[in-house]
C-alpha cells in the first residue's frame, strides 16, 4: 500500500472501527497528518498567528479526528487485539511506548477474529 492508497482508504472508512488496516495504512495516515500540521503550524508562524489559519487547523484536526481513532482502532485489530487497548495511551510513563511497540508490530498471520489479512496472506 502506497501514500495515496493508505490516506484514501483511511478518509474512505472515515468511523470504521472494524475490519484491520495495515500497519502501512497507519503510518502513512500519521505521516500525512504530520505533514498537514507541520504545514499549518509554518503557516502560522509566517503570517504570526492568523485566525484564518487558526481556525482551518481547529478544523483540520476536528475533521481527522474520527479517522485517526478508527485506524489506530483497525491496526489493534489487525494484531489480534481488542481496539479499546488505544486507552493504554492514557497510562503515565509507559502506556505510550507500549501503545507505540504495537503499532509498529507485523500483522497477525491469516485470518483473525476481526476479519482476513488485509495483505492477503
Amino acid at each position: 500500500m502506497n501514500f495515496t492508497e493508505a490516506v484514501t482508504s483511511v478518509f474512505t472508512n472515515y468511523a470504521t472501527f472494524s475490519g484491520r488496516a495495515r500497519r502501512s495504512e497507519y503510518w502513512y495516515f500519521f505521516l500525512f497528518n504530520f505533514i498537514v500540521n507541520l504545514v499549518l503550524n509554518t503557516l502560522s508562524r509566517l503570517t504570526h498567528g492568523s485566525a484564518i489559519i487558526a481556525i482551518i487547523s481547529v478544523i483540520y484536526s476536528l475533521a481527522v479526528l474520527v479517522p485517526s481513532l478508527a485506524v489506530v482502532w483497525r491496526r489493534l485489530h489487525d494484531l489480534g487485539k481488542s481496539g479499546a487497548y488505544f486507552f493504554f495511551i492514557f497510562i503515565p510513563l509507559a502506556g505510550p511506548f507500549i501503545l507505540l511497540y504495537w503499532l509498529c508490530q507485523d500483522s497477525q498471520p491469516g485470518e483473525n477474529e476481526y476479519g482476513p489479512n488485509p495483505k492477503g496472506n
